[in-house]
């Protein structure tokens, strides 16, 4: 083989390379990275492509793992609902054949810092998270300042969105001293099979999350950090995997420093993003 060939053939290697009442125990569900393949070794004694030789392809990278999911993020409560009460207390379905108030203004730490401002910045940190992962998420309302939308609204658009995932997030107000830390609600006993060992493991799956990021479990509410729970609209009437996350006591003054705090929130948002993230991979 002439050196010409024997240079055009290595060349060629180359290029081949909630409103919703206060929680309640109940039960607790059950609960890769990619090798690279290193690129072909070429002989040192090989003699190098021509400066007019095209440039080794180079194969496209692999789509996140979450690319093409989509999730649907409920802020729980909104800023205008204390003004509206006759909107948020009218009686709408909540599934199993009962009905509760449209929705509830939330609670508040000491000092008046809002669970729907809380719930607002949380998600969307959220969002910013998933997005950049390829998620596609959708919002149950569009701003902080608006009235609802009621508790059974929230569940159909996380339903008509096809959504591989659905996560409301709150914050607690127990005003027992003490009390403190996070916990996960899901709907128990399921109603549809997306109830049943799809969303247990998404709310297992969040939970260990959120643990692995350094927040607390519940002293005080379910087992383990997690509750099943047979009264929440939004879980009974969903038709995808979906849970509640209690984020925090808001009443606690620890917690209501850490949510209060933009680094506080973005521990929450972080960690209940990995959470997804990891369930939806």
């Amino acid at each position: 083989m002439t050196p010409l060939a024997l240079a055009l053939a290595v060349t060629a290697l180359v290029a081949c390379g909630n409103g919703e009442p206060a929680a309640s125990s109940s039960a607790t569900p059950a609960t890769s990275t990619e090798a690279t393949t290193p690129p072909p070794e070429t002989s040192a004694s090989a003699t190098p492509p021509s400066s007019s030789s095209p440039p080794p392809s180079t194969s496209p990278s692999p789509p996140p793992p979450a690319k093409g999911k989509v999730v649907v993020i409920d802020p729980g409560h909104n800023g205008g609902n204390s003004k509206n009460p006759a909107v948020i207390n009218k009686p709408v379905p909540a599934g199993r054949g009962k009905g509760k108030p449209c929705n509830t203004t939330g609670t508040q730490t000491g000092s008046g810092y809002t669970e729907h401002a809380f719930t607002w910045d949380v998600a969307n940190r959220i969002r910013a998270a998933l997005t950049a992962k390829g998620v596609r998420v959708e919002l149950t309302r569009p701003n902080d300042t608006g009235v609802g939308p009621c508790v059974n609204e929230r569940a159909e658009i996380g339903n008509r969105a096809n959504a591989d995932a659905v996560v409301s997030i709150h914050s607690d107000g127990s005003t027992t001293a003490g009390h403190h830390g996070f916990h996960i609600i899901y709907s128990s006993p399921p109603l549809n099979p997306a109830q049943g060992a799809p969303s247990a493991k998404l709310a297992a799956t969040v939970r260990d999350a959120m643990r692995d990021g350094g927040i607390p479990l519940s002293n005080y509410v379910g087992q383990s950090g997690l509750n099943g729970r047979d009264d929440i609209a939004g879980l009974n009437l969903s038709t995808r995997p979906a849970i509640m996350v209690e984020c925090a006591n808001m009443r606690d003054a620890t917690e209501a420093a850490l949510a209060a705090s933009p680094e506080g929130r973005q521990k929450y948002a972080t960690a209940i993003a990995e959470g997804l993230l990891r369930y939806l991979a």
